[in-house]
């Protein structure tokens, strides 16, 4: 079974992305979704993240992840313990739903790709792109932040242009048509 990595900066489009491949019947995994799911059930990771950032992090037993926000994406050291305490428990998911799934391929949304330098995990990954405006306005209507608090989140990420060329898809994600025939374009190859 191939793994197919599936990246870009916040607002890029990578979910978007995801839903059309789930829609062409392929397994998939986010781990933005399962690490949010994981900071609210996984006992262990509660109590790693209650021991790093204060027990009041979390509010009625769920993460204030607003807060935890302004904390790390204010401090490049509390962001790397951040990712360091949850990026083990997102790999160990992962692996348990590698073992329960066995197709073709799947494909794994994962931001951080190549920050975490995971990229040889890997079989293919794939790049998505946007305009920075888009992606700005995308995330401050998605996450009700200000432009400032999207542009922290921007500037942790690496810039797209250092790692296009270690990427073996690029999709620019310029409108939902041109979108959905790049996907099955590369939907048909994995595939063949």
């Amino acid at each position: 079974m191939k793994i197919i990595g599936l990246t870009g900066g916040i607002g890029s489009g990578k979910s978007t992305v995801l839903k059309l491949f789930k829609n062409l019947g392929i397994r998939t995994y986010s781990a933005d979704i399962s690490a949010k799911q994981l900071v609210n059930s996984d006992e262990k990771l509660i109590d790693l993240i209650k021991t790093s950032f204060g027990n009041n992090i979390y509010k009625d037993n769920i993460l204030d992840s607003k807060k935890l926000s302004k904390i790390v994406f204010g401090n490049t050291e509390k962001l790397k313990l951040l990712n360091s305490i949850i990026h083990p428990v997102v790999a160990l998911d992962f692996k348990n739903f590698l073992e329960i799934n066995n197709d073709d391929y799947i494909v794994k949304e994962a931001a951080i790709i190549f920050e975490t330098k995971s990229e040889s995990n890997y079989d293919k990954i794939i790049l998505i792109r946007s305009p920075l405006e888009v992606r700005i306005e995308r995330v401050m209507n998605r996450d009700s932040l200000s432009r400032l608090e999207v542009m922290k989140r921007i500037n942790n990420q690496l810039d797209e242009n250092s790692i296009i060329d270690k990427c073996d898809y690029i999709i620019n994600n310029q409108n939902i048509k041109n979108l959905k025939d790049k996907v099955l374009s590369i939907h048909l190859e994995l595939k063949g």
